[in-house]
């Protein structure tokens, strides 16, 4: 048995074994409300804040860093981001062509519309769906979306699919979904609120949004009574894929900002590994690794895809992104207002 002596010896031999400095690391250090609030010092400090303050410090660095070597970059968004008050945010960055192409999952395209004639409201997570149901409400986490939304949508998109479908005829060859979406943009500029539509300025600004999985919505349920009202209604969704790689072919750098994963993560990664990876890459999820989903996919798994280049300027900020995308667009982009 050691004595205490003995093991205090070995356990301080242990330590000075392994002691490393590392004065040239910066130092943990959180912000100072002792002093006068200035957002700028409050964000710089999440630099040293450590845990996913860093993270979104390292996002918001990684985001000037596109910014100043004027690469191409690429929002992507599921549709509870356009559901949620992000809607603003992004039609931010797409009315000042701050982004150069945006991919969405189809509740975005149709919730965007949606907006221009009706709001959605704050709810609760907990309420029960039973009662909601009996109410006419759909919920969205803790956002209520009430069904008569959608019937301003399906009346609003009925002389649309009158127009769309005598148009494919005249042309002879069916619009893609972003073609489609395109003409939405221009739909939706007769509706009030259209300044405020992420569609509308995308469309004015002549930024391309993509939406691979058009029919995962209520645009799909439209879709189907399109095709039975019209059989030879068709979209040609192979046509977005030739224009998205040849978009990207012909970029010098490339960054993406992804809010969530699914189908629009995986569409631009993909179309990247035709110019050999993203120069910069930001994640903002709360999906992780351990399921071996798309989703939840970090980095170092896209780079051995060429996703991202091997010597990218990459994070993934572990956050939910209601919280983060807006201070990473205060520190970056916002800032940046003036030089666009």
């Amino acid at each position: 048995m050691f004595e205490n002596s003995d093991y205090e010896h070995a356990q301080r031999k242990h330590y000075m074994r392994k002691i490393e400095t590392l004065d040239n690391f910066p130092q943990i250090k959180g912000y100072d409300f002792e002093q006068p609030f200035n957002l700028d010092r409050f964000l710089e400090s999440y630099a040293t804040t450590g845990i996913q303050a860093t993270n979104l410090a390292k996002g918001i660095e990684i985001a000037n860093q596109m910014i100043e070597q004027k690469a191409t970059i690429f929002l992507t968004m599921t549709s509870n981001m356009v559901s949620s008050g992000l809607r603003e945010v992004i039609k931010f960055l797409v009315k000042h062509k701050m982004v150069h192409c945006v991919v969405a999952s189809a509740g975005a395209i149709e919730e965007d519309i949606i907006k221009t004639m009706k709001p959605f409201v704050v709810g609760s997570f907990d309420v029960s769906g039973m009662n909601l149901y009996e109410k006419g409400v759909g919920r969205i986490g803790n956002i209520f979306a009430p069904f008569d939304r959608y019937l301003y949508f399906e009346n609003f998109m009925k002389p649309f699919f009158d127009r769309i479908y005598d148009e494919q005829k005249k042309r002879n060859s069916p619009f893609t979904p972003s073609e489609f979406v395109f003409e939405l943009g221009k739909e939706v500029g007769k509706n009030e609120l259209h300044e405020d539509s992420i569609l509308y300025w995308a469309t004015k600004n002549n930024i391309p949004v993509f939406c691979p999985a058009l029919t995962d919505g209520s645009t799909g349920d439209l879709l189907y009574f399109q095709k039975v009202k019209r059989a030879d209604f068709y979209l040609d969704i192979v046509g977005d894929s030739k224009k998205i790689i040849d978009f990207v072919i012909k970029q010098d750098k490339t960054g993406a900002i992804i809010l969530g994963g699914s189908v629009p993560k995986h569409f631009v990664l993909n179309a990247n590994i035709f110019k050999n990876g993203l120069d910069y890459a930001v994640y903002i999820t709360t999906a992780q690794e351990y399921d071996a989903s798309d989703s939840g996919g970090n980095e170092e798994e896209a780079k051995s895809w060429a996703k991202i280049r091997l010597n990218a300027a990459h994070v993934k900020i572990r956050c939910e992104a209601s919280i983060a995308f807006p201070l990473l667009v205060a520190g970056s982009f916002a800032k940046n207002h003036k030089t666009y």
